[in-house]
Order: structure tokens, then sequence, then C-alpha cells
């Protein structure tokens, strides 16, 4: 009874609450945010980018997908609305795939992450249409404009078409064509003809269109087969038609068919109801997050402007109104009394914006990260409450603070932070770390998408469920696996031997001094060969000479090291590889005499064993100083060997040298020492990389520094030996060494050197599949092992018909003769189509002796003896031999030497049927060619799904297949085969379980394991107790397990609480979540709003065809505070706001009127290509250019490396792209590196696919041309002037170059008034054009911004041009500019610049504006841009600039003015005259950044913008270092000097005094730090002509955006005016501060 009356009580007072608040509240109803990100591009359809993501789990589904779709068009009609089409769409793509996978699915149809593919598509369809131009659109555009439009335009359409991923115009009115490279088809009937045409001859006049990895090969097409590329969409009549027709001639073999899904423009009435869902309007994306920060308002920066029109939007999301609010759960009070809804949320409303805390006392902050933790750890739904704390902090810390601590929780964390430290964050996904700062909401995708897709095909290879998460969650071992090349022979040459010689007798010879402690960089000297460096090198070669002068140095000067070389011929190693490995014999005879390499080897070898070692080095020695001091461009000759031969031996000779030399050039014994020299690097593999250093087997780069590095790097391992007595003094370490981890060759290719990625392909499909070539496969296996596990499959694909392929083969035969105990090899034979009689014969045979003899001990050496056999009557044979009597005969007899059955033989032979053993050789090229991408006739090796490609000119051995298999087993499978050893088969049939099922399915796990992109590295999660501060989840049937430390109350942990969220609810993986919030803070942690955009089916109308796409929702912000929007998107993306009425700088809601939501939209302006460029042995090419475009238009782009990591980025969109050198200096010097399998070492082109939204990043290698070595990339300018330099920029570099002005990074955005630097303009001005580059961020300073603009252009003459960084100027700002331009006749230009990854990033958007006015200087400009003036926003010019932009700068590359000190009051601040600031200056003055020049010309040869960057990044990761950042250019004045310009440049009130106020060229308005005046206020009373400036530059904006100013506000103005005009100097003397 008691507690009904308390209850009724209760509302009494809550009604009375509500009606009270309901009236005052009305005045001050909430107010909400909404924010959208669109795409830059247009719509792409959904039904296109469903099959696009069927595709990527398995190939065949686009196939499926296209039938299932065309045979059922007659439920078109149902599907009314976008939702409806989305489910029907969703639906089919789910019925290919099982749970989760299909919600994953679903997840990113909604995503909308296919779309960059299909944009990437109109790329390649705009330039098929562009290669054929048709005759019917000139006609049309002709008509229609009655001009056909300029070349010049049309190519400038067409960038834009290629930059902006633009829909290609529907053709003729026509929705489908085909590209057969040699002409396009519109109509069926024109392709039936070709077709015809085609099967009878070949089309081999024109070149095949290009076909890459992403796209779509239909399953029966043939490799050798004519290609034809269907551009069309599904749901459209006329893709239906082509389809029909191009499947059925791709199953007859008659074409290579190919799909590229577009839906040109002007197609849409033509497609099916649902084809065109999507395409209506923008693309709205997901992914990222929104930040309202709580503004620090200590200078009040907004501005008085009144808003002049709004977008009323009410809130259309629903709120959770069963979240605690100031103690009360509203959903109940609302189910109790629903008539007094609109009261009682009005009460809710007016709670929730009046409970914002921006501060807390210091004992209500000190345990807030542990209340936070208990909190989150004690809801129902943990997640939920965890994103709803951090999303929306400032208006629950209250409530948290008054939160009762459970000291458990506290403890336990407390105990944790011993191994982790607070506040740090880690997440793992199956046990791979994942980079929390890089993680997006695509990427997580992606990741999840890979392991739930390989949980579903391992479970279809039977294994248990409860192994199928142990396998996906097995990292590779850690520890590192340096492979040793075993380089004992007698072709070593070593120079000394410490343990002999007398020159090391004094030397200690105990060896447990290695052990004993020493001062850094002190080098033990002990009596022991513990450190061999053998360098191997080509002694003709420029580098060689060098490291031999290198080794004589380092020797002579007592380095406690065995220094010795291998030398070999470069021009006879490359005639070995030409000659398939062997040595080319009698051909070596008649050039002896050309062959200088072999010559000096003959001598060093005669004088190394007739004078000794140290004299045959010494003649190396002298071949080197002989080339220098003869000046003779670097290259050797042969007087130069015969010179240095003399000189060595003169002193000693007792005999004229000459002739000795005459008589050792015949000399045979010596040549054929110096083959076998060269022989032996062959066979090691090391010749590849032509110069070269073995630290005892350890490969490294030949320099000194790499030397040393390579000597402390084997130290550890040296000492760990040792300590545990496995080195004694009597051990020989290189034979320990190299005996238990040495390999016999050395293959770069195959030792992935991590710049050029290894290629792996899945062969977990084939494996499933029933009818694959690889259930079909037999295996050969080393004599006496057929019946063991093999964890390594190598697959050889052999071209029988080539020489090559024969040569690989038998590699293969002779590596399984030498013996391997883990390995097997299964051939697959990739024969090109016109394979003789006699190859297929071999081929039958091959294949019956491995299916039905591998068990018999000879069979190895049968099929080498036949392989010999085949290869000299049937290959190397001159005449092509139709007849295989012979061979049958020899197949006969070399099975009975081996012990074979021959009669088993012959009735193989006799039921021999070419015809069937074609059609399986197609098969097999089908499948080499769909799943490994390998060409017909290609030779290659797949070990465990790693593709090496054996290119002409390329040899491989026997040894390297151990190499793999040794290098493959210890990374990629040695982790994998022990699991499935390990595995009880519950529910299998024991008879399957033979070694070959298990061999197979460890192929099949470890190569598609490998195509996971994730970190290799793992944490311990375990260790950290999760009893009461973790969120445990458990999900035993779920193959995604999640690890991770969180901090709730960071930046971080805002967006992984979303991105957790999202996994709960599409894949309900186990999570193990514990909480690791910062024990003792001193400030709010958290002092923003945030929201994360993650999209949902209800983006999608369920009452019409629109998709309105995911949006940021913000409820009930609060009123009276201001907020400023930042967006934290993927690091690739780079936004700008196009659609915002208010100042997204400084939200104050309470201004908003009538007006419930603002909004705001963002777009993605483009995509940010980074990319690392290195130059082997040499510093980052800074400077170098870079272009980037389509192959018909390269250069769309461009940019130049920085020396900070040789780091460069262009803004890119989804598309087919190709990097090059620019045209001058540039490509006049350096060429790009192959990187990829080719044989070319060197690139013209490099191919970049943009086609999802991570970006990407690329590392390129380039290598300076042969002759221009001592060449340098920037030529300095002489210091008194740019005369000289600019000539030399015009005669030296390409023309091109300097029309660069609006390609560079920051994009297209069109410089107004023209690109000319034209000395006169419509505007009256004359003279040299004058640069000026501002920042600005928000209404108050882009107003700030015009009145700068209007005072430079009144007092300055000549031409002006503006810079504008663009990423945080305002929509309104950009749409008047460009009026403001033509009015006042000036140019402008927005330019943009990512912030790079590598360099520490600010938080604050205010300092990151300041960043940009410094950092990316050289980089953020064009190209041909030689002088810049930054001015302020908030400054006034009073003086013609010209005067300014003509002063010398005295060969500095900035010039910036002084801060003045006669305003004695500021003392107090001058932080600068005291201290560390004035020990470090120097007397150098500290100068103010509001007002600088720069030579860009001196800026850049200089390297100043990298110094400046390496300057900030050590300052700017201390806290308390840099508070202003224009401290960086002033505290690197000893390394980037400045001018100092007169100080009436600069007049600040803050900083100087009124007495020099009249002179001042400039006024800035700086901050106060003493008064903390408002820039406004400040404004209208220092500057006399500001209000007269700021009336002009409003009435010109009111008229761009036909508004009218308020007579208030034009009264405030002229009412400033007055005042300013009769001041008085006693005024402003009281003003003075």
């Amino acid at each position: 009874m008691g507690t009904s009356v308390r209850s009724r009580f209760f509302f009494l007072i809550l009604v009375f609450l509500c009606v009270s608040f309901f009236v005052s509240a009305e005045n001050r109803r909430p107010k909400n945010v909404q924010v959208a990100l669109r795409a830059k591009w247009s719509g792409t359809p959904l039904l296109l980018e469903d099959r696009e993501l069927l595709s990527k789990e398995w190939k065949d589904f686009f196939w499926d997908f296209i039938e299932s779709w065309i045979h059922s068009r007659n439920e078109d009609s149902d599907s009314n609305t976008a939702r409806d089409c989305l489910k029907r769409i969703s639906k089919y793509g789910k019925s290919l795939l099982g749970e989760p996978l299909a919600s994953i699915f679903e997840f990113s149809l909604t995503l909308r992450s296919a779309s960059p593919r299909l944009v990437l598509y109109r790329q390649l369809a705009e330039e098929s249409l562009s290669s054929f131009p048709l005759v019917d659109d000139v006609i049309s555009n002709t008509i229609d404009g009655g001009v056909s439009e300029s070349n010049e335009n049309t190519k400038t359409k067409s960038s834009e078409a290629f930059l902006l991923g633009m829909n290609p115009k529907s053709p003729g009115n026509r929705c489908c064509w085909v590209d057969t490279g040699g002409s396009l088809f519109f109509e069926v009937t024109e392709l039936q003809m070709w077709l015809q045409n085609t099967n009878e001859g070949k089309d081999g006049a024109f070149q095949q269109p290009e076909i890459f990895e992403f796209d779509h090969v239909h399953p029966d097409s043939t490799t050798g087969s004519s290609t034809a590329i269907l551009y069309g969409a599904l749901g459209t009549e006329c893709f239906k038609e082509f389809h029909v027709v191009l499947s059925e001639a791709a199953t007859k073999g008659k074409v290579k068919y190919v799909v590229r899904s577009v839906l040109p423009s002007g197609c849409e009435s033509k497609s099916s109801s649902c084809g065109t869902i999507g395409i209506g309007e923008p693309l709205n994306l997901g992914g990222y997050g929104v930040e309202l920060a709580l503004k620090n308002m200590e200078y009040k920066a907004m501005d008085d402007s009144t808003i002049k029109k709004g977008v009323t939007l009410e809130d259309p999301h629903t709120e959770d109104l069963s979240q605690e609010v100031r103690g009360f759960i509203f959903s109940q009070i609302l189910e109790r009394k629903p008539e007094l809804t609109s009261e009682v949320m009005a009460f809710r409303d007016y709670l929730l914006s009046s409970t914002v805390s921006d501060t807390l006392d210091v004992w209500e902050l000190k345990d807030l990260g542990h209340q936070t933790a208990q909190r989150i750890v004690h809801a129902s739904d943990p997640l939920q409450s965890m994103q709803e704390i951090n999303q929306n902090f400032p208006s629950v810390v209250s409530s948290l603070s008054r939160m009762k601590l459970n000291d458990s929780i506290k403890d336990e964390i407390i105990e944790n932070q011993r191994m982790i430290p607070p506040g740090k964050s880690l997440m793992a996904l199956n046990g791979a770390l994942i980079n929390i700062e890089d993680i997006d909401l695509y990427l997580l995708v992606d990741m999840v998408h890979q392991e739930l897709s390989l949980a579903e095909q391992y479970r279809k290879l039977k294994i248990p469920p409860s192994n199928v998460r142990k396998i996906l969650s097995a990292l590779p071992p850690s520890e590192s696996h340096a492979f040793r090349v075993d380089f004992r022979s007698p072709h070593v040459h070593y120079i000394n031997n410490l343990e002999v010689d007398d020159m090391y007798k004094r030397w200690r010879s105990n060896l447990n001094e290695i052990l004993m402690p020493v001062f850094p960089g002190q080098l033990r000297y002990i009596r022991k060969n513990l450190f061999h460096a053998v360098y191997v090198l080509d002694p003709a070669s420029r580098c060689g000479l060098e490291t031999i002068d290198t080794i004589i140095s380092l020797f002579e000067n007592n380095l406690p090291m065995r220094f010795g070389v291998i030398l070999y011929s470069t021009k006879l190693v490359e005639k070995i590889e030409a000659n398939d490995g062997e040595l080319p014999g009698a051909h070596l005879k008649d050039d002896r005499g050309e062959d200088i390499s072999s010559l000096i080897i003959q001598l060093f070898i005669y004088i190394k064993d007739n004078h000794g070692t140290l004299t045959a080095f010494q003649f190396l020695s002298n071949v080197n100083k002989l080339i220098i001091e003869s000046d003779a461009d670097d290259s050797l000759e042969m007087h130069h060997v015969e010179g240095a031969f003399v000189e060595t031996l003169l002193p000693s000779a007792k005999s004229p040298p000459q002739d000795t030399l005459l008589r050792l050039q015949k000399e045979q014994t010596l040549n054929e020492l110096s083959l076998e020299s060269s022989m032996f690097v062959f066979k090691l593999g090391m010749a590849k990389l032509e110069c070269s250093l073995l630290m005892n087997g350890l490969v490294h780069e030949p320099n000194e520094e790499a030397l040393i590095n390579a000597m402390n790097d084997e130290l550890p391992r040296i000492q760990e030996q040792v300590y545990y007595g496995h080195i004694s003094s009597r051990t020989d370490v290189l034979d320990k060494f190299l005996s238990e981890s040495g390999v016999q060759r050395y293959n770069p290719k195959i030792i992935a050197d991590g710049k050029a990625k290894p290629k792996f392909v899945s062969l977990c499909a084939p494996v499933l599949a029933k009818e694959s070539v690889l259930n079909d496969l037999y295996y050969l296996h080393s004599p006496e092992t057929m019946d063991d596990l093999k964890p390594v499959t190598h697959l050889l694909a052999v071209d029988i018909t080539s020489k090559k392929g024969v040569k690989l083969l038998r590699e293969g035969i002779h590596y399984l003769i030498g013996g391997s105990k883990i390995a097997r090899i299964g051939v697959l034979f990739n024969a090109k189509e016109g394979a003789t009689v006699p190859s297929l014969v071999f081929m039958k045979v091959f294949e019956v002796t491995v299916s039905s003899y591998s068990h018999k001990k000879g069979v190895l050496k049968f099929l080498d003896q036949l392989c010999s056999f085949y290869e000299q009557e049937y290959i190397s044979a001159s005449g092509v031999a139709e007849s295989y009597q012979a061979l049958i005969d020899k197949v006969y007899q070399l099975a009975d030497a081996n012990g074979l059955p021959s009669k088993g033989y012959e009735s193989t032979i006799s039921g021999f049927s070419a015809e069937n053993l074609r059609s399986y050789l197609k098969k097999v090229t089908q499948f080499l060619y769909r799943t490994v991408g390998l060409d017909c006739g290609v030779n290659a090796v797949i070990t465990n799904g790693r593709v090496i490609r054996l290119f002409d000119g390329v040899t491989f051995l026997s040894d390297d297949l151990h190499l793999l298999e040794s290098l493959e087993f210890k990374q990629r499978i040695k982790h994998i085969a022990e699991f499935i050893e390990d595995i009880k088969w519950d529910g299998v049939d024991p008879d399957m379980l033979t070694s070959k099922f298990i061999s197979d399915v460890v192929m099949a796990i470890s190569s598609s394991s490998s195509m996971r992109d994730r970190s290799s590295e793992g944490a311990r999660f375990e260790i950290l107790s999760a009893e009461y501060s973790a969120v445990i989840l458990h999900n035993e049937d779920s193959s995604i397990h999640i690890d991770a430390v969180i901090d709730p109350l960071s930046a971080s942990g805002q967006k992984l609480s979303a991105l957790l969220r999202f996994l709960s609810k599409y894949v309900q993986p186990s999570m193990r979540l514990v909480l690791n919030p910062v024990s003792s803070l001193v400030d709010l942690p958290l002092k923003n709003y945030y929201r994360y955009v993650v999209p949902t089916m209800d983006d999608f109308s369920g009452t019409d065809r629109t998709v309105n796409g995911p949006k940021a929702f913000f409820a009930n912000m609060p009123l009276s505070k201001t907020l400023t929007m930042n967006l934290d998107v993927p690091e690739p993306w780079l936004v700008q706001p196009v659609v915002a009425i208010h100042d997204l700088d400084n939200i104050l809601l309470e201004n908003l009127g009538d007006t419930r939501t603002l909004q705001a939209v963002y777009e993605l302006e483009a995509l940010v290509l980074t990319g690392h460029c290195a130059e082997k042995d040499h510093e980052p090419p800074r400077g170098l250019q870079l272009i980037l475009g389509t192959k018909n238009t390269p250069h769309l782009v461009d940019t130049l490396v920085m020396a900070n990591l040789g780091y460069w980025q262009m803004k890119v969109f989804p598309g087919v792209w190709y990097l090059q050198l620019a045209p001058g200096r540039s490509s006049e010097l350096y060429v790009m590196k192959e990187d990829g399998e080719g044989t070319q070492d060197t690139a013209l082109l490099k191919r970049i696919t943009i086609d999802d939204l991570r970006g990407k990043l690329v590392h390129m290698e380039v290598i300076k041309k042969k002759g221009m070595e001592r060449e340098k990339l920037l030529v300095p300018a002489d210091d008194d002037g740019h005369s000289t330099n600019k000539k030399g920029i015009q005669s030296s570099w390409n023309s091109n170059i300097l029309k660069w002005a609006s390609g560079i990074i920051g994009g297209k955005d069109q410089s107004k008034k023209g690109e000319s630097s034209s000395l006169e303009t419509g505007s009256g001005r004359h003279g040299k054009k004058i640069n000026i580059f501002s920042v600005a961020s928000g209404h108050l300073y882009e107003r700030f911004l015009k009145i700068m603009i209007l005072s430079v252009l009144k007092n300055t003459h000549r031409p002006v041009k503006f810079w504008f960084i663009k990423n945080y100027l305002s929509p309104q700002f950009k749409d008047v500019i460009p009026h403001m331009a033509d009015q006042y006749g000036f140019e402008y230009e927005l330019i943009t610049y990512k912030w790079p990854t590598w360099l520490h990033k600010q938080k604050e958007k205010q300092r990151i504006i300041w960043a940009y006015k410094i950092l990316f200087l050289d980089v953020i400009f064009p190209l041909a841009l030689e002088k810049v003036i930054f001015v302020d926003a908030d400054q006034i010019v009073r003086a013609d600039m010209g005067e300014l932009y003509d002063m010398d700068l005295r060969g500095r590359p900035l010039a910036y003015t002084p801060f003045c000190d006669n305003n004695k009051d500021m003392d107090g601040y001058r932080f600068w005259k005291q201290g560390f600031w004035k020990d470090h200056l120097r007397g150098r003055p500290y100068h103010i950044s509001a007002l600088y020049v720069v030579d860009l010309v001196k800026f850049r040869e200089t390297a100043a913008g990298d110094q400046l960057r390496v300057f900030y990044e050590t300052l700017s990761k201390d806290p308390n270092s840099l508070s202003n950042l224009d401290q960086a250019s002033n505290y690197a004045q000893h390394m980037v000097p400045i001018f100092s310009l007169p100080q009436e440049w600069l007049w600040c009130e803050s900083w100087c005094g009124n007495v020099t106020k009249p002179k001042a060229k400039t006024i800035d308005l700086c901050n106060n730090p003493m008064t903390k005046e408002p820039k406004l206020q400040g404004a209208k009373r220092i500057v006399a002509e500001w209000p007269d400036l700021d009336l002009e530059a409003r009435g010109v904006t009111a008229k761009i955006l036909g508004e009218n100013i308020e007579p208030q506000e034009q009264a405030d103005t002229l009412q400033m005016q007055s005042p300013n005009e009769n001041s008085s100097e006693d005024d402003e003397s009281k003003a003075e501060l």
C-alpha cells in the first residue's frame, strides 16, 4: 500500500515538473545536428554492386547470379521500393552463401563497398568509347552545338570524366557494346558475323584489349582465344542478348568472354525496375566518425553576422528511451502516462541539454575511468553502454562521477596496468593484432569476410569446428628464419686469417672475451675467425672495384673480421643464363678477349698463386686507381687492366710483366678456373645481386655501414652459442653455421626482400571441387617416402614443347632424387595448343608412370632419362620430328632398364587418343589461367599456393626447389601441418585419411591462409585478469574471436566501441574485452560528442525508390555551448564540406531559431594515393617528379618526392592508373625499377588499380640511368638571384611542367581568370603576378579573409593570385570567391594536402591549420610557382605587396618579420627573451608568422621543407613543446635561415607600441594574452579602414548570395566608423597595452 502511495506521489510531482518545464522548454526546444558524407561520383546500381561482392567470394558466383537473374525477371514488378529491391537483390546473393557470410554480404551491400569497382569500369568504358569515336556521336554533337567541340575541350572533359568517375554517356542511344580491341560492336548481328570470321582465322590484326586481375572472365573461356569485353548492365535487354551469344561462343572455345558492368547515363529507362536502384541520387557513404567538440572560447572568435536562411528538418530518428537520464527511465514513464507524451519529452529534452559538463573538480575526476568501467561491465548490454557513454560523454559525465565505485574493479584494473600502460588500446582478430589507428569499417568488413570465408572452406574440408578457430588463430612463428648461403668452396679468396696470420698474434685467443661487456661501438679483438665477410663481385664493375678498396682499407685498419672475395664475370653469367644454366663451351673461346672480367680473374689467380694474396688484392686496387686517374667516364678498358698488372708485378718481377701477360692470356688452366668461379656464382644465385656481402652466409648490401650492422646483428647469435658451449675455441664457426642452416642457392625471387610481395593463390576451392584438375593429379615423391605426409607440395606448370619446360621438369626430378622427406611434386602440363603428337605421347607416358608406378624404385631415374632423350630428339633437334616411334621404343627400353613393366606401357600407348589428351590439356590450361593466372605455355612453380613464374632468361635449378621448400615450410606451412596432424577426425571415413588427403588439406589451408592480408604479430591477452573489469561474450560456434584492451574514455575507444557493436550485431563473435582506463585523471578525457556512421536497411526507402544513405545524427545537443565539427575519416579520404548554412567551426545551437536540425553535407573529394620512393644505396630522391594518368592521358595529376621517407601523395579516384616519371630532368636521370616477377629490371610505367575506398600505398624504387650516376637531380641556383636558375629551368625541364599549376595534389580546382602568368589583366593591373597564400576556418575568419583580399587589391597595382587551403573553407566562401574574383579582377586557386600518416598529427583543428602554414610549402604548390607571400586572414594590408614580393631575400628561403618589443607591458609574455629560447636563438630575432615570404625555388633546392618536418616531428611529440607552431621555423633558423623583414611590414597592437603604427604596412589582429579581447571588437577599434572594408565585403557577399544586409548590421558598422576616424593620439595611448 505504501509503495502504491509513493508511486502516485512521484507521478504527481513528475506531472507538475513536466507541465512547468513544458512552457519554458517550448522556448528552448532541443536542437539536433545531422551530418552526411557523399561520394564525388554519381550513384551506382545496387544490382551491379551485388555481383561484384559475390565474385569476391567465388569467381563463378558472378556468372551464377547473372543466369539466375536473367531467368527470373518476371518478378521485377513486385519490387516497387528501394527496400524491396535491396531484399530481392540480396536474396539471390544470400542463396549462394551460408551464414554468417550471408549477413556480412548483405551489410556490404548496404555499405556500398563495391561502388568504387563500378566507377573503375566507367573509366574503362570511357576509354573504350574514346578509342573508337562514333560517327553518329560526332554528327549529333555538331547538330546540337552548331560547331563540334574543340579538341582541347574534349580532352578537358575526358580528363574530368576520368578523375571524377563520371558515368559515360550512352553512345548513340545504345546501352551495351562489345570491345574486341580492333572494333566496337553495338549490334548482336555484327558481333555474330565477327565471331564467324574469328573462327575461320584469328583476328590478329589488332592488339587484344588488356585484361586485368579484377576482370570477370567467363569460366568456359579458353586462354588462347580472341578477347571480347562486354560493357553493359544486367537488367537491360541488350545485355541479355549479348550475354547469350558470348557465353555460347565462350563455351565453344571461340572467345575469351569478359564482362565489365556499366549502365551508361541515358539508359536508366531501358533497365529493369531494380536495375536502377542506387543511381538516381548522390552516393552517401558510411564508415566514418563525426565529432562535435566543445570549443575553447578563450578568445571570442565568432562571427556576429546573422544566418539568413536555414533548412528545417525534423528528426527522422527514433530515440532509445530506455536509457536512464538523471535517474529517470522515460520509456516506463510514457508507458504509464501516454497522454503526457509531449510534456514528458520536453522535460527529458531539458534534462539532456542541461547536463553538459566540460569541467569537473579534481576529486570528481580521480576515479572517473574506473567508474566508467564499472557502468559498462554491469550493464545489460555492455557494448551499447560503452558506446553511449563515450559518444555522449559531456552529457553523462556528471552522473558517472557520482557513482559508488566497487574496489575489486579498481584493483583489477590497476593490477592489469602493471603489464600494459594505462589508457593503451589493443585489438586482435583471431589472434592477429589490428592497427587501432588505421582500422575502419571497410577494412574490418574485409578482414571479417576473409575469416568467415576461410572458416566455411575449412569446414568443407571435414575439419572439426573446434579446430577451425584454432587454425584461423594460428600465427606463423615469429622468430626470423635467416637463410645462410653456403659459399664454402675453393673459389673464395681470403685476404686474411685471424687464427694464423702473424699480424694478429698479439690478440687474445680466449673466446669467453666475447661475453665481456664493452662500451657501445667498441670492437672485441679476439684471435678467432668469428665473422667471415665474403664479397661476391664482378672485378670489372664500378661497384666491385670500389668494394675492393673498402676491403683493403678495413683490413689495414685491423677490423676483427676475415675478409674474402668470390669473383665472377657478369657477361659470362648472362651467357650461362641464356644457355639454360650450362657453359656455352666453344662459344666462349671466341669471346675470351672481350670479357675483361674473366681476364682480371685469371690474372688475380695467377698473382695470388705466385706473389701472394695481398699482391693480388693490390692488383685489383691498382685497376681502380688507373680508372680514376685516367678520368675516363668510369668505363674499364683493357689497357687499364694491363697497366695495373704491369704496375703490380714490376717491383718484384724477374721477367718483363708484359711477356707474362701475353703468355697468361692463352693459359687454359687459368681460363678454366675463371669459368668455374663464374659458374659457381651462377649456381649460388648471387650474380643477380650484382654486388653483395655474405656475413657468415647472410646476404647484405656491400657498403661499409651494412657490414658493421651485419657484424652487430651476428654478434648476439655467436654470444649465445658461446655462452651455451656450442661454440668453443676448436669450433669452425663458418662450418657450424652453414651446416645448420645453409642453402646451396640464393634466389631473390624466392627470398622476397620485402619490397616485392610474393604472389599467392588459394588452392582450397580446387581441392574441394569434385571435377578439379587437382583431384585427378598424381604426385612424385622421393624414394621410399610415398606413404609419408607431405606438407610441402610443388606444382610444376610445364610447357613440355619448350626447352625451358623440359629443363624445369628435369630439375624437379633431380630435386626428388636428391631427397626430400616433406615435399612432393605434381606436374601440370601447360602446353600450347599446337602441341605435336610426340609431345602428347610423352605427356601420356609421364602421366601413366606417375599414376601407376610412382612407388617403384627406379621411377625417377626412368623419367629423368626419358626427359633427356625427349629433349635431345624432339626439342633441341633442328627439325620438328613428327614420328614418335623412336620415343615409344625408348620408353620400352628405359622401362626394362629401370625395373618398370614395359608391357604396361604397350597397352597404354596402343589405346592412346590424342583428342582425349588435348581436351585434358585444355582443362589444365583453364585451371591454371583461372586459378593461378597463368597463360598458356608459361612455366611456373606453385608451392602451397605461392606462384613463381619462370620468364625467359631466368634459370630455375633443383637447389631453388630446396630453397623454396625450406623457406615456405618454416614460414608458412610447419605450424599448420602440426595443427592438422593433431586433429581427431571424428565422423570421417578412416579409408579417406590417407597421406594424400592430409597433404591436400595442408596444401589447401596453407595456400588459402596466405591470401589473408593481416599482421603476423599477436599479443598475450590471456595474461590480463578479466574477472571484474572485462566484458566477455561467449559464442563457441563462431569462427571469429575478438581480443581487445580498450580505454573506453579515449578517441580510439569511441571508434572501437562502434565497430565492436557492428561485429556483435552481424557476426556474433566471441569477445574478451579488457577495460583499461587511465587510473588518475586530472582533466576530462573526452570533450566531445561522437557518432560513428554505420549503414542499416533503413537507409533504403520503404515507400519509394530513393536510397537515403547513412547519416550521423546528434539529438538534444547543448544549446549554449559552442561546438566545432570534425570528421574522423579513413586515412585515404580527402573530404570537404559542400552544404552547410551555419559556421561548422562555431556551432551555437541556440542561434538556430525555428530550425530544429542543423544540417551539414560533406563530400569525398578524392582518395589519396600515397607512396614511398627509394633509390638503392642512396637517400630518397627528393624533388623527383611523378605524374599519374591513364594510358591515353598520361598526365592528369602530379607531385614530387619528399626527402622524408621518400614520401609522395596524389589525389585519385577509382580507376586504373599509370604512374611514371615526369618528362624533363626526372626521366632524363632516373628510371623506375621493376618490382614484379618480370624479366625487365626497369619499367616506364607502374600500373595502380584503385577499386575500393581504402586508397593504396605504393612502394617504388628508382635507379639512375647509366652514365647519370653522378648527376644531381636538383641543381642549386646562385645565391644572388634567380635569373640563371630560371633560365636553367626553361631549358632543362620539359615545358609541360610549367603548366602543372592546377594538377598538383590540390586537384583540378580551376584557377580563375586563366592559368597564365600574363603581364596584363582585364582589370588594368600590369606587371609580374604576385602570389598570396592564406588559410581560414570558420565564418569569422572567412569574413576577415575577404577584408584582407580587398585591402591587398586596393593597395597593390600588379596582378594578384590568391591561394587558399580548401580543407577548412565553408561552402559559402567557395560559392562567393569565384564571383569576387570576377568582380575585382584577381585569380585564385584552392589547394590541399592530406596530412601524412608518418608525421605526428595535431589533435586540435586550429593547430592543424597552423601546421598547414609551415609544413607542406614545398609540395602543396605547383612546381612552376617560384615565390609566394603568406598573409594571415585577419590582416589588413596598407602597402603595395609588389614591394615585398620583389624584395631581395639574400639567398634565404624564408623571410619573416621579427616580433616588435616596444610595448613593455607585454615583456612577461616574451618567452623568447629568457631561458631555453634565449640560449637557443643566440642573438637571432624571434619572428612572427602572420606574414612571410617563401622563395619556393630556394626552399625546394635546400630541402627546407624536409628539414622543417624533421624539426616538427622531433619537437611535437613532447606535449610541452610547440605551444605555437611558428616556433618550429624559429627553432630551425640555424638550418633553415630566415631573412628578417623591416619592422614596418607587420604591426600588431599586442606587441608593438602605437608610436610605430603610422608607419605600418600591414596590421595584424593578434590575440592579446592580457585582455583576451574578442577579434571583432579589436578590429573595429584598432583599424580605421576596417569598417569600410567590412561593409564592402559584406555588401559583395550579400549581392552574390541574393541577400540584403540587415539595417541593424549597417548601423553597427557605421557607428564604429566615427570614433576611429576622429581618434586622437591620446586615445590610442590609452588603448596601448
